[in-house]
């Protein structure tokens, strides 16, 4: 076990110090304020404040997580053995920065927190973030911090043991539009056929005709495809199935549909499906919630994870309906045109509202790749370069590669598509 020291345990100082020690490297520790606990303590100690006893183990701590409310930090990047690091420390410290302050920084979200400009769907853009304007939105710096930690504890504490983390992988596969062209109701596909025609796009209009005449298979109908390669693979892809109401941004099949919903039923059988929350739902805690309830009627059993479509969220509010709405784990957590790690880390960890000073009770399970992101590149063999290196970096620290796909994308690759075969080298483990 490790004591930990410090003038005084405030939420963010528990939150995070849980997080770090618990979570990320699985030490046991305990907190006290009480200065003869420290010095009367036998075993591996550590003090984070402005002034160490003897010879514990020394953070010295800026302000952050004995602050309440949000301030306007000033930040300066610096380097820590090449991995980038803020909240710097002049004085005598056994780091040059304190990690605790730049984690909950990072995972707290604390910047959405500040005044920015969001892009055109209400979202914070990653252009707005530290990590990107410090070129080290690629990097899941919170694990890298935690494990030269880790490394510095045991040369002073080689009694310390941790718990063995392990690499894994969960693949996401979004279901915005489970069909291209069928089980879209008869004005839906009387339309579209008329927009095919006004536009001149004959070809797309006898591809519509195909399927719906049964002479051809959907483009986007990639599902029995998906089960044989979840098979294949030994582990559970988590499907996340879009039931909103028809809208600008929702244009799934109708959730009255027998035919989605036999779809829906059938891929809960093979794999994990759970709600991509509609465009609106992310602001709307009566809409998510009938979203919810009608997956969960559907499936009879309870449905906990969610996705925000396009990974559209608001910090806190957001994560606050997502919660009343009965969910406890969220995929959402990233940028839907940018790879990376929008948190700073791989690894899963429970949401901070700053605004009451809590810790939510919805775990975030972070995504640093994205279909979206890749295809923005526009160059498929830089994608795919990227994509080793993000998931090199994750296997490096032992943490969780998500990496977010959808069936639209996952066509059959007879044309020999290079972003589709990247996508399914993706799924196959292959890069």
């Amino acid at each position: 076990m490790l004591l930990i020291y410090t003038d005084k345990v405030t939420p963010r100082f528990n939150y995070t110090m849980k997080h770090v020690f618990n979570h990320l490297l699985g030490v046991d520790i305990a907190f006290t304020s009480n200065d003869t606990d420290v010095m009367v303590f036998e075993g591996a100690k550590m003090t984070y404040g402005k002034h160490a006893f003897g010879k514990e183990f020394f953070v010295k701590s800026s302000d952050l997580l004995f602050e309440q409310g949000i301030s306007d930090v000033e930040i300066h990047l610096g380097y820590w053995d090449e991995v980038p690091c803020f909240f710097q420390i002049k004085e005598a410290s056994h780091l040059p920065f304190d990690v605790f302050a730049a984690t909950f920084y990072l995972i707290s979200r604390y910047e959405e927190y500040l005044p920015h400009v969001k892009d055109k769907l209400g979202r914070y853009p990653a252009e707005e973030s530290l990590a990107f304007k410090h070129n080290f939105l690629e990097i899941p710096v919170v694990d890298f911090w935690a494990l030269k930690l880790k490394e510095l504890l045991l040369t002073h504490f080689p009694e310390l043991t941790f718990e063995k983390k392990h690499f894994t992988s969960t693949p996401v596969i979004d279901v915005a539009e489970a069909y291209k062209f069928k089980n879209k109701g008869l004005v839906r596909m009387v339309g579209a056929s008329l927009i095919d025609i006004w536009q001149f796009k004959f070809g797309n209009l006898l591809k519509r005709l195909k399927v719906l005449f049964n002479k051809q298979t959907d483009p986007f109908d990639t599902f029995e495809m998906l089960i044989e390669l979840q098979k294949k693979q030994h582990k559970q892809f988590v499907f996340f199935f879009s039931v909103a109401d028809f809208g600008t941004y929702d244009r799934n099949a109708s959730f009255n549909n027998q035919n989605f919903k036999a779809l829906i039923k059938s891929m809960a059988d093979y794999g994990v499906v759970s709600l991509l929350a509609g465009f609106e739902a992310c602001i709307s805690q009566p809409l998510l919630k009938e979203e919810r309830e009608r997956l969960t009627s559907l499936l009879n059993r309870p449905v906990k994870r969610v996705r925000s479509k396009y990974a559209k969220t608001l910090v806190p509010e957001t994560y606050k309906i997502m919660v009343n709405a009965g969910f406890n784990e969220d995929y959402s957590m990233g940028y839907n045109n940018n790879l990376g790690f929008k948190a700073g880390t791989c690894s899963p960890f429970y949401l901070y509202d700053i605004s009451f000073e809590e810790q939510l009770p919805i775990k975030i399970v972070p995504f640093c790749v994205s279909h979206t992101a890749l295809i923005k590149l526009e160059d498929p063999k830089r994608a795919r370069y990227k994509t080793a290196q993000l998931l090199n970096s994750i296997k490096k620290v032992q943490g969780v590669f998500v990496p977010i796909l959808s069936n639209e994308v996952l066509m059959n690759n007879k044309g020999g598509n290079p972003f589709t075969a990247l996508f399914y080298d993706i799924l196959n483990d292959s890069l």
